[in-house]
């Protein structure tokens, strides 16, 4: 599986009850053989991916993509995860502690 193919089921987890009135974008930054960038924009009620370059981040996650791979089937609990140090936030903790609410992980 590659980070890429992580999105579609990614935005069938997406939880909209979780982000009424929220308008903010997320920034993945992807470390490893499957590195890359790549951006969830929140508004609406709606999570799309959209191109990095499209949207200014509110808060940016760094993640190697094995890592990230294995948050998204369910196989490392995310919060896990974070406090580890496999998973690192900048920018709006706020928005990083809904996360769990806003997609059902686990």
């Amino acid at each position: 599986m590659k980070v890429v193919d992580t999105f579609p089921a990614l935005q069938n987890l997406f939880n909209p009850g979780a982000a009424a009135g929220l308008n903010k974008s997320i920034q993945l930054h992807v470390t490893g053989s499957d590195a890359g960038d790549y951006a969830i924009h929140i508004h609406d009620q709606k999570c799309e991916l959209v191109p990095p370059a499209s949207v200014k981040p509110d808060l940016t996650l760094s993640v190697s993509d094995q890592d990230w791979i294995a948050v998204t089937q369910g196989q490392l609990d995310p919060m896990k995860a974070f406090l580890s140090g496999k998973i690192k936030a900048t920018g709006d903790m706020m928005l990083a502690m809904k996360i769990p609410a806003l997609f059902k992980l686990q």
